[in-house]
């Protein structure tokens, strides 16, 4: 894919990306064990894969949090999550590492103090170069769970977005939600009118035999002290995502 594909090119390629959802070797302990980006006394930050939802939903299945008892660390539990990510988003996601340490961090959660950065490749893209999406949102019915839409007489949801690099058909951005509701920034991106790559839910891909969706929570800044400075962790680009990302502009770095 250059950095000049057509429109008509992409949703070729896109078609064609038979990056299959089902078709990953099966998570183990070992995995996550080289996935923890960040450790102290009070939280873990780990780097999630793509494709594995956090905790068990109510058809059960596999979770992260199925191997949650190998980051102990010599502390008598297993750490606790402090927020969560999609099941298909990948990236940063931050751990307590016990109940006085989760209920800190749930009030930075909470009151907005944590801040978040999204990179994401989505399909054509904006005009401008910068902007805000201010778009109430609500439940989409009852009969889809987390599904939401668009609604304004829903919670407030806002959303600072940066571009950071173009092709033709595609764009980079760089997202940071000031608000944290559930699939907040793929609503907020399809009902602008540029899907993210791979969302089976709100930009029309191909549901199991489709790209992985393009999304990616890249870095978090936790102020975890008021005596030291911020914890800052990234996380490395996934596989699937620096194809895209690399016609885009992206330098590897």
């Amino acid at each position: 894919m250059g950095p000049k594909e057509t429109l008509e090119e992409t949703r070729e390629n896109l078609a064609k990306d038979n990056l299959s959802k089902d078709r990953r070797a099966p998570f183990t302990s070992s995995d996550l064990l080289a996935r923890v980006l960040h450790r102290d006394g009070l939280m873990l930050v780990i780097d999630k894969p793509a494709g594995l939802p956090v905790h068990r939903g109510p058809k059960g299945g596999a979770s992260l949090e199925d191997h949650f008892g190998a980051l102990t660390y010599g502390l008598p539990r297993p750490p606790s999550l402090a927020h969560r990510l999609d099941k298909d988003t990948s990236g940063c996601l931050v751990l307590g590492r016990h109940r006085k340490a989760l209920a800190h961090l749930g009030l930075l959660f909470k009151h907005g103090k944590v801040s978040k950065t999204y990179w994401a490749v989505v399909q054509g893209g904006p005009v401008e170069d910068e902007g805000e999406i201010d778009m109430p949102l609500g439940r989409l019915d009852d009969t889809r769970g987390w599904w939401m839409k668009p609604d304004p007489d829903g919670q407030p949801s806002v959303t600072r977005w940066k571009v950071m690099g173009r092709t033709d058909a595609l764009t980079w951005l760089a997202l940071e939600p000031l608000t944290g509701r559930t699939h907040q920034l793929r609503v907020h991106c399809s009902a602008k009118g540029w899907p993210i790559v791979g969302d089976d839910i709100y930009g029309g891909a191909e549901r199991f035999s489709g790209p992985i969706l393009h999304l990616h929570a890249r870095e978090i800044v936790v102020p975890l002290s008021k005596n030291k400075p911020p914890v800052r962790v990234v996380a490395p680009v996934p596989a699937h995502m620096r194809e895209r990302l690399m016609a885009c502009g992206w330098t590897g770095e």
